[in-house]
């Protein structure tokens, strides 16, 4: 009897029971690892949500994150909500789905945050609102968090987790590179830190942008690291890429990453850096 079924999706797989045993095996019951392929029962993961066996970091939502990284959180800008700028069909219901997985307005939770006794202005994208996808809003949300750590003169660190930029919003989501950038460069040039954390997947415009801009570049475990996905690259240069191609612990041996850290040492690390790698003030 097969249990496991292949999703369609890059990070998890769920229970798929045949119709006799459908009952006896309930849905939820075994996870798999989309890296090193370990089945094992999903209570196993704790609230850090890796892999016993490769330390491959499962999605988790922004608040998830928060619980366990910060000792103390002020969120900032929670009133910020996407617009429909091009009325695109079902967009409205997209975002409604977002808000109600995530408990979030956009893609993105941004405050202050204490990370083992450092304060640092903070962001952190949420995979499970459309896919942490870059709209209008979350680079507002962005770009209004670098600038009041800049007049605080607080380090700023994101947390990236992306698809990329929104299609629904189209030249207003691609516009958010620029301004998120600029706002970053400027932070820079007041003397502060900007330390960024790839997390699974960083993609797209996200890539392309402020996640590339970090003073310090960390990143999970075999985090997916890519600009465009695989389909479009192969089907592009007309060659298969190698499986490992797009993950963090290559990207990191070409020079774009300057550590691989599991989610049980990130507060730790992070915090370090934090009190050594810059400029801080409450």
């Amino acid at each position: 009897m097969r249990l496991f079924k292949k999703r369609n999706t890059i990070s998890e797989r769920h229970v798929k029971a045949n119709k006799g045993a459908e009952e006896l095996v309930p849905s939820g019951l075994m996870q798999r690892c989309p890296n090193c392929g370990l089945e094992f029962f999903a209570n196993r993961l704790d609230k850090y949500r890796t892999c016993p066996e490769c330390d491959y970091g499962f999605r988790l939502t922004a608040r998830e994150r928060l619980a366990w990284l910060c000792e103390e959180s002020e969120e900032w800008f929670a009133d910020l909500v996407p617009s429909d700028p091009l009325r695109f069909p079902d967009y409205g219901q997209k975002v409604k789905a977002g808000r109600k997985k995530t408990g979030l307005n956009e893609a993105v939770w941004t405050g202050r945050g204490v990370i083992g006794g450092q304060p640092a202005a903070l962001g952190i994208m949420d995979p499970f609102f459309i896919m942490g996808s870059l709209g209008q809003m979350t680079g507002e949300k962005l770009t209004r968090l670098i600038e009041e750590a800049t007049r605080r003169r607080l380090p700023v660190v994101i947390f990236t987790a992306s698809g990329g930029a929104r299609m629904q919003e189209g030249i207003y989501s691609l516009m958010q590179m620029a301004k998120v950038v600029n706002a970053i460069n400027r932070h820079k040039a007041a003397g502060l830190l900007y330390l960024v954390v790839l997390t699974d997947p960083t993609t797209g415009g996200v890539t392309a942008s402020f996640a590339s801009e970090g003073d310090i570049t960390l990143a999970e475990a075999h985090a997916m690291v890519a600009f465009a996905g695989r389909r479009v690259i192969e089907q592009t240069i007309h060659e298969k890429l190698p499986r490992d191609a797009q993950s963090a612990e290559t990207v990191l041996k070409h020079g774009f990453i300057d550590r691989i850290v599991v989610r049980q040492e990130e507060k730790e690390t992070i915090a370090w850096l934090l009190k050594y790698g810059g400029m801080q003030h409450d």
